[in-house]
């Protein structure tokens, strides 16, 4: 079965109560929801994280490289996409093609959120659709793992 892991960064469990007028009224449980109704939908295992510490997500990409490899990453590394060379390196190592997702458009904010460490190895960036970037990311990542399979003969 194809699997996907999703991970959200700093902050993102605010998401609802934390600047609307940036991130939108949607909680995070509310958008998880959405995430696992499509992914049960199309028969895709989905691994959905949340956390707020920089070590523990790290850690969550390295493991996915362990065992059950998903096929694709769905990262919004939130305030780390400014500062995480050691996220960077961790989604580097392991190879895992990913998607980094942002909830307002960074490049319509304060100049140091336009700088993301991540862009350049993602294999799409998505923002400034509020909670629809994640369905975006989704839909392409759901896609891709189709396609694949249709080419591997799967």
């Amino acid at each position: 079965m194809s699997q996907i892991l999703v991970l959200h960064g700093p902050n993102l469990n605010l998401l609802g109560k934390r600047e609307p007028e940036h991130y939108g009224t949607t909680t995070l449980s509310e958008l998880d929801a959405r995430l696992r109704e499509m992914a049960m939908r199309d028969s895709i295992a989905i691994d959905i994280r949340q956390s707020n510490s920089e070590s523990t997500l790290v850690d969550w990409i390295q493991q996915a490289a362990e065992g059950n490899r998903p096929d694709s990453i769905i990262i919004n590394p939130a305030a780390y996409t400014h500062t995480s060379v050691a996220i960077r390196d961790a989604l580097a190592a392991v190879g895992i093609p990913f998607v980094e997702v942002h909830l307002s458009n960074i490049h319509r904010r304060e100049t140091f959120r336009a700088h993301s460490y991540l862009s350049d190895l993602a294999e799409g960036v998505i923002a400034g659709f509020g909670e629809e970037s994640y369905v975006y990311a989704y839909c392409y990542v759901r896609d891709s793992i189709l396609c694949k399979s249709r080419n591997d003969g799967s």
